[in-house]
């Protein structure tokens, strides 16, 4: 991994992070009066979990963007000088794979934004449930791309798509909650 690599991959999750910040607001008078699910964690676990997880998804993006991958038949880049006797990608394929990972990460940050921006500015706790299962689709795809490129940093970022599928599960029973106020 390079540090420019990771750099740019750390300043976006950041700009996420910033822009998805601001419209965040856990202690508006809109949110405390809603009624919430009993299995909801506390409002300090969010900020914590989406520390490590915007770290993750930095780190292993930086890992797969620099990496030799895709990773095809061999799994990751120790492997590469064997794979590439064997039918691995040309720098051709590389350059696509790496452009389409770019592409859906771009994507893939853009939605986790806009989810904050739906349920705290917007107050539209379906149309945000709605999208957060956009994002964890979004975020399943971004790991399953990692995993190609780099194996070890797909794994790695397996919890990201994990937390986006609770996150979906929790806004729209937040949603459904609250239906007959919005």
């Amino acid at each position: 991994m390079k540090a420019l690599t990771l750099v740019w991959t750390a300043a976006a999750t950041a700009a996420t992070a910033a822009l998805g910040g601001l419209a965040t607001d856990p202690e508006s008078r809109w949110y405390t009066t809603l009624r919430k699910p009993e299995w909801q964690p506390p409002t300090l676990a969010f900020p914590i979990v989406w520390t490590a997880l915007y770290a993750d998804i930095a780190v292993t993006s930086a890992v797969a963007l620099d990496s030799d991958g895709p990773a095809g038949a061999h799994g990751n880049e120790a492997t590469a000088g064997a794979a590439r006797t064997s039918g691995a990608p040309t720098a051709v394929e590389r350059q696509k794979a790496i452009r389409a990972y770019r592409a859906a990460l771009a994507a893939n940050l853009a939605l986790n934004a806009g989810w904050s921006w739906l349920f705290w500015r917007s107050r539209k706790p379906w149309l945000a449930a709605a999208e957060a299962g956009v994002l964890a689709l979004s975020s399943a795809d971004l790991a399953r791309r990692t995993y190609a490129l780099n194996r070890t940093a797909g794994v790695a970022l397996v919890p990201y798509p994990l937390w986006c599928g609770f996150a979906t599960v929790l806004s729209a029973a937040i949603a459904r909650l609250n239906s007959g106020r919005h």
